[in-house]
């Protein structure tokens, strides 16, 4: 399987012509790159504007969705709508939504459904706070997330889906932030597994993707890609900056 590495260029470029000459660094770089998968996920308002070519292991992806296709929902976007602009992925439950949103595992849930109806990959972000991890609750979280974040998902579906594992102590964001040693996200990777396993027995599970996010730079990438065996990663602040993301996505290809 192909690394597959995500930027999550969240609020930012401020200006279209940044994110144009940003878009475009990154796609010139990654002419010669066959062996990963690259998604950009930029602000809505860029989408129509970032044009792919075919050849490349180039797609785009956006960092939210409405859960309903059409109606009187003021300043939401649909997955319809989505997938008009040549979107692919779509990533839901990200830490920072959870806590300055108030989303919620019922919305979340609702996003996912619509998305796989809309047959868009969700990029599903589980992870557990540090006064969570300081309980000893993180197991108990990751399960809560992925059962309500996933009822109703068929065996079919799931392997669609592509789950991240995004403690929420290690991103960038974080006061205090901590690095999350490779051991431990493998730990947690195969715990998602597990969980993935319970819910929907053996068979394909493995073929869902996990990712890892949390502070993903080019000097760990290969911890995570190599040590910790992550099928690849959502980046978040080194995606703004387009040699930092290509020597990431180089690295993570081996």
């Amino acid at each position: 399987m192909k690394p597959l590495i995500i930027a999550n260029w969240k609020c930012n470029p401020t200006t279209l012509k940044a994110a144009k000459g940003l878009f475009n660094s990154i796609q010139k770089g990654l002419r010669d790159v066959k062996k990963a998968k690259v998604v950009i996920c930029p602000p809505f308002i860029y989408l129509s504007n970032l044009k792919i070519s075919k050849s490349q292991n180039l797609v785009l992806g956006v960092q939210n969705v409405f859960w309903e296709q059409k109606g009187a929902f003021t300043g939401e976007i649909s997955p319809q709508m989505l997938k008009d602009l040549g979107c692919q992925y779509v990533i839901v439950g990200h830490s920072e939504r959870r806590k300055h949103l108030n989303e919620t595992d019922e919305m979340i849930n609702k996003k996912i459904k619509a998305l796989v109806k809309a047959k868009l990959q969700p990029i599903f972000c589980v992870g557990e706070s540090e006064e969570e991890r300081k309980k000893g609750q993180t197991i108990q979280i990751l399960k809560s997330q992925i059962e309500k974040g996933l009822k109703e998902i068929s065996r079919k579906e799931i392997k669609n889906i592509v789950l991240t594992y995004e403690p929420i102590w290690a991103i960038s964001t974080s006061t205090n932030r901590k690095d999350c040693p490779p051991e431990e996200a493998q730990m947690m990777s195969l715990l998602l597994r597990k969980i993935l396993a319970k819910k929907y027995g053996r068979g394909g599970v493995n073929r869902t993707p996990i990712l890892y996010g949390g502070n993903v730079n080019s000097k760990n990438i290969r911890l995570y890609i190599d040590e910790a065996q992550m099928d690849g990663v959502l980046v978040g602040g080194a995606s703004l900056g387009s040699k930092e993301f290509l020597k990431i996505v180089k690295i993570a290809r081996g």
